[in-house]
């Protein structure tokens, strides 16, 4: 049957929002309105006529409200199939009432998770009625409508309107698929609290992830490719995918995963001097602090003037016109600010293509988490890569010891290195970054790409030699040969960080001893791929 009346409706709801006008819409049809606790207080409140569920099931709510809707006169009026006689005779031989619409949202078990609840809190806001009756009611959705988000009530209350009181199939199938989803996002939600938070467990048997969709991107990394964005469905963590867009057209596949690069690595400078970040296809280009923001930017802007172009800039403070100014100098497809003044946003309003995303606060680089990495027939998870090294767990390992500046050269270049593609080299000087080599197979070409960028950045620039001269260089893992130590000894760098590790050390240590560089080991590798 394709139009269904309404004739009896169950509501039982924690969120109240939209609830009174629902109620008198249903009122309005004739509906009978049948309710239990704050629901039907609330209803009653407002001048409607309500039936406690009580009363329908001849049973009394008990067990502290934990058992109210559990019975047959309920879920046989949610579950008959009303044009099958054998249903038909069972209902009126144990009268059963037919419900023809429920509208159930379920007690609010992770935001109690998320304000810090007790665990037997946590476990009393678990559902159990209310998903009952929303599984009955989707299943049947043949014969009965389901509402689970108050979003959706004035779609019912138009085709109740537009109907004569009636639902049109097409609708009750889309509620029902809504229907189950919020029960999967629920469940989900209560699987992973008793997996992660209360057993303590990294890697549960069974990893149950629940995604909101957040937009429908215009392609994904190619324009054959189909792309969306989602978020988790409970509360979690404020980032790229939270930012507000003050201008510019949709963000694409690429921008959000070049945003969120930036915005990862940005956020290793919260709180500290100005910085800046400037990002090309998920890799820094140029990375810089300073003593301002525009100040950062232009040094960020030197190391590799060309792949900037195009690129996303994210900044670690607010953002003023000055430095908006600069970055507006040339195309830029996404800038990244905690916050923007008038000036900036002024200055950006006049470029429509460039997106503005302000995102509050950054995010802790040092919080915990996991990553998921889809491959042929399964996917890889891990935790977050949150390592960090002090200055007190570095090693010397060659006979000089690095200066204070060669040391936060060191530091720095190191910070951006766990950033960057593997095989990954960062030469650094005075905070800011000098020459980068990313993603090759083999850890002496990413050596010789940076210092060739380098030089190629002072030719352009008309200085008189590289700044990789006097630089500090940072290698995302161990050297395996000397080979790739030495060609940044050719590049002009005197001080190396990495992590130690490989069988060949001591002749790498010897080769970095003979060149008269200062070497200190990390003991932590940073692969990124």
């Amino acid at each position: 049957m394709d139009q269904i009346k309404i004739a009896r409706a169950l509501l039982s709801v924690s969120d109240k929002s939209g609830l009174i006008p629902l109620g008198q819409a249903l009122a309005r049809h004739g509906v009978e309105l049948v309710s239990t606790g704050g629901t039907a207080r609330a209803l009653r409140e407002s001048g409607l006529e309500v039936r406690d569920v009580s009363d329908l099931t001849g049973f009394p709510e008990m067990m502290d409200g934990r058992v109210k809707t559990l019975h047959p006169k309920v879920h046989g009026g949610l579950l008959a199939v009303r044009d099958d006689s054998a249903h038909r005779r069972a209902m009126a031989e144990h009268g059963i009432g037919a419900i023809d619409l429920v509208v159930v949202n379920l007690y609010p078990f992770a935001q109690t998770v998320a304000r810090g609840a007790t665990r037997d809190e946590i476990i009393e806001n678990i559902d159990i009625g209310g998903p009952s009756m929303v599984r009955s009611a989707a299943k049947n959705h043949a014969f009965v409508a389901c509402l689970t988000d108050p979003t959706d009530y004035s779609e019912l209350i138009e085709a109740l309107d537009g109907n004569d009181g009636t639902t049109p199939l097409a609708l009750r199938k889309r509620l029902a698929a809504k229907a189950y989803a919020a029960t999967a996002v629920y469940d989900s939600a209560i699987a992973s609290w008793f997996a992660f938070a209360d057993q303590g467990q990294m890697f549960p048997e069974v990893l149950s992830l629940a995604m909101k969709r957040g937009a429908e991107l215009r392609y994904g990394e190619n324009p054959h490719q189909k792309a969306a964005l989602y978020v988790p469905a409970w509360p979690h963590a404020r980032g790229i995918a939270q930012a507000e867009q003050v201008q510019g057209k949709a963000l694409s596949y690429n921008n959000f995963n070049d945003a969120d690069a930036a915005l990862e690595l940005v956020s290793e400078f919260a709180g500290g001097e100005p910085g800046c970040v400037i990002v090309k296809h998920a890799n820094p280009c140029g990375v810089a602090v300073g003593g301002s923001l525009a100040d950062a930017y232009r040094e960020a802007l030197a190391c590799d003037p060309v792949s900037a172009f195009g690129g996303i800039v994210a900044v670690n403070g607010p953002l003023g016109g000055e430095a908006a100014e600069a970055i507006a100098a040339i195309f830029t497809e996404v800038v990244i600010a905690p916050e923007a003044d008038k000036a900036a946003r002024a200055v950006f309003a006049a470029k429509k293509n460039l997106r503005l995303l302000l995102t509050g606060p950054l995010p802790d680089p040092r919080r915990a988490g996991l990553t998921l990495k889809s491959i042929a027939g399964g996917y890889l998870l891990q935790s977050r890569d949150n390592g960090h090294v002090s200055d007190a767990e570095l090693r010397v390992v060659t006979k000089r010891a690095p200066t204070e500046r060669e040391l936060a050269d060191c530091l720095f270049a190191w910070t951006v290195a766990r950033h960057v593609k593997s095989n990954a080299i960062v030469y650094a000087k005075d905070k800011a970054t000098v020459g980068i080599g990313a993603g090759q197979m083999n850890r002496l070409e990413s050596a010789r790409i940076a210092a060739w960028k380098a030089r190629d950045a002072a030719q352009k620039a008309g200085w008189g030699e590289p700044r990789t001269i006097g630089s500090a260089v940072a290698s995302d893992a161990f050297f395996p040969f000397a080979d790739g130590l030495l060609a940044a000894v050719e590049a002009g760098a005197t001080a190396v960080i990495q992590p130690g590790g490989s069988i060949r050390d001591e002749g790498v240590i010897a080769a970095a001893d003979e060149a008269g560089l200062a070497m200190v080991f990390t003991g932590m590798r940073h692969f990124r791929h």
